[in-house]
């Protein structure tokens, strides 16, 4: 069951990263909200969709010390997400001269992306943490990728039937 906490744009097209940016941020001031959907899981990540319109779509997910998205892509779809409890890693590449980049996203930090960007999210925290993410359009794939000497290396896709 899904249900609609983000406020509803009325553009039927796909929102601007700072929209998304918006909509999680004000999500992540309302923990009323969602905060009693979270539910914490040994083995993996736990997530649920938590709104779902045309344009966009916001999950809920929380993440124990450890846990890994690992490298991925949101298949074509902008993005935004917000740690609303805890503190993550986010590793993506920047441009040729940079290589791999390591941001700390504490609470309250929002990042946002557009449709080609891949990172990895990870909680190399002490302690859980939780996070609103945004995407517009909402989720039709994600490919996984792997960090190999030539750079990343694509080794799946998936479509929504396997979240």
């Amino acid at each position: 069951m899904t249900v609609d906490l983000a406020p509803a744009p009325t553009s039927r097209t796909a929102l601007d990263p700072a929209t998304l940016r918006q909509i999680v941020q004000e999500l992540a001031e309302r923990p009323e909200g969602w905060l009693h959907r979270v539910r914490l899981a040994a083995g993996e990540r736990w997530y649920e969709r938590i709104a779902l319109a045309d344009d966009y779509e916001v999950w809920l997910i929380s993440w124990l010390p450890g846990q890994s998205t690992g490298f991925h892509d949101h298949g074509g779809s902008r993005g935004a997400f917000v740690v609303a409890l805890g503190e993550l890693e986010e590793l993506s590449f920047g441009a040729a001269e940079e290589g791999l980049l390591t941001r700390r996203v504490g609470p309250g930090v929002a990042r946002e992306f557009g449709p080609d960007y891949l990172h990895d999210i990870r909680n190399t925290a002490a302690g859980p943490a939780v996070t609103l993410h945004a995407y517009s359009p909402p989720l039709n794939e994600m490919s996984r990728y792997e960090l190999r000497a030539a750079g990343l290396v694509r080794t799946s896709t998936e479509g929504p039937e396997q979240w």
